[in-house]
């Protein structure tokens, strides 16, 4: 078979491929992919290759991506990465996906960090790593990375060394194995409800379960950090939440008060216990 496909023209396929799947998104889907199988990273790269015909190898690998995401598999896992807090990291099946909403809550505890001078950092139920890892590498925090998943630990050294920071990791269920103090502990922990696990988006079905089901009304781990978190706390130190739709109130009296941070949405996405 010939191949005389030019880059402009499988974008175009591409999108029209991804569009019943993508939707809205089928255009930045289609070119993240089209970069991925020609082995480009900018888009001023992928702009100036438009006319270039793509290769038999190059157009089989766009297939495979294309066959992978019509499945439902989700485009950062495709991509093996994605970016958080202006940090690339590594994505795969072993932890949820870095998301843009979890930025509020690493926006919070830095504000916190910097205006405190806080030197030591609790990220529970670390997952990718993405938080804490960023909490090290904007303020030079001393991070500590707990997780009960060891498949999801070594994904979070994996990106601390690809990010360059130095971190500790500690396989534990929750608070179980923590024996130290921090002066801030932040935590994204799994919060989807019975009714939402029995209605997940396709793409959601392929992240780890463990890391998204919060009991059967979300709340569970929230009840567990609201118990045990004030001996794992230094003086004057702040607990830091990412919460689900609905939930920051709820979790705000579990914690006696606290405050709740919207995001760019104008979602309660964030509790702070300070």
């Amino acid at each position: 078979m010939e191949y005389r496909y030019t880059v402009n023209r499988v974008l175009r396929q591409t999108e029209d491929e991804l569009r019943p799947v993508a939707h809205e998104e089928a255009e930045i889907e289609a070119r993240e992919l089209v970069m991925r199988s020609l082995g480009i990273e900018s888009r001023a790269e992928l702009a100036a290759s438009v006319n270039k015909e793509i290769n038999a190898e190059q157009y089989a690998k766009l297939r495979e991506y294309i066959l992978r995401r019509k499945t439902g598999e989700p485009l950062q896992y495709i991509l093996g990465f994605w970016e958080f807090m202006g940090l690339r990291f590594k994505t795969d099946a072993r932890a949820l996906i870095p998301r843009q909403d979890t930025e509020t809550l690493c926006e919070e505890a830095i504000a916190l960090i910097k205006r405190r001078g806080y030197k030591t950092c609790l990220d529970l139920c670390a997952g990718s790593g993405c938080i804490g890892i960023s909490i090290a590498n904007i303020c030079g925090t001393e991070v500590t990375l707990a997780d009960i998943s060891e498949a999801a630990l070594s994904l979070c050294r994996e990106n601390a060394e690809a990010n360059g920071v130095d971190v500790r990791t500690i396989k534990t269920d929750m608070f179980d194995e923590i024996t130290d103090k921090y002066d801030i502990i932040v935590c994204n922990p799994p919060y989807l409800t019975g009714d939402d696990m029995a209605s997940l988006q396709r793409e959601l079905t392929f992240e780890p379960a463990n890391a998204l089901y919060g009991g059967e009304d979300g709340l569970d781990f929230y009840r567990r950090i609201a118990r045990d978190y004030a001996p794992r706390l230094n003086e004057g130190g702040a607990l830091a939440l990412e919460v689900g739709i609905y939930q920051a109130e709820e979790v705000a009296k579990m914690l006696g008060g606290a405050r709740i941070v919207k995001d760019v949405c104008g979602i309660e996405r964030a509790v702070i216990k300070e």
